[in-house]
């Protein structure tokens, strides 16, 4: 391969891990708000079970959905946030790679001229 070949290989896993990084990104949101959701459902349940609200079944069955649908949230991005990493990673090793096989010239500092 040549120089630029490489140059061009190195930008493209670049905009790859950017992707990734927004990706991993996105999780983290949906982690926190599944979180919340687990957090509120669960919260909503122990009220009603204590009396503080009306205890209906529409709203008793609502706040285990809530909490259900946070697990199974958290669940997903969790994996896929795992899954987001390690590409991530592999992306940078690869990239590490390729830097390091550029033939790379040394420039010489000339001095400079103090006014």
């Amino acid at each position: 391969m040549t120089d630029e070949e490489d140059t061009d290989d190195i930008s493209a896993i670049e905009a790859r891990i950017e992707r990734l990084a927004e990706t991993a990104e996105r999780c983290r949101k949906f982690i926190l708000a599944s979180r919340i959701a687990i957090g509120g459902g669960c919260a909503l349940l122990l009220l009603m079970m204590f009396g503080a609200l009306g205890a209906g079944a529409v709203a008793m069955l609502g706040s285990i959905a809530l909490a259900l649908g946070g697990i199974v949230s958290l669940g997903s991005n969790i994996s896929t946030l795992r899954q987001t990493d390690a590409a991530i990673r592999s992306a940078e090793a690869l990239r590490a790679e390729l830097i390091g096989s550029i033939d790379l010239k040394v420039v010489h500092d000339t001095p400079m001229k103090l006014m």
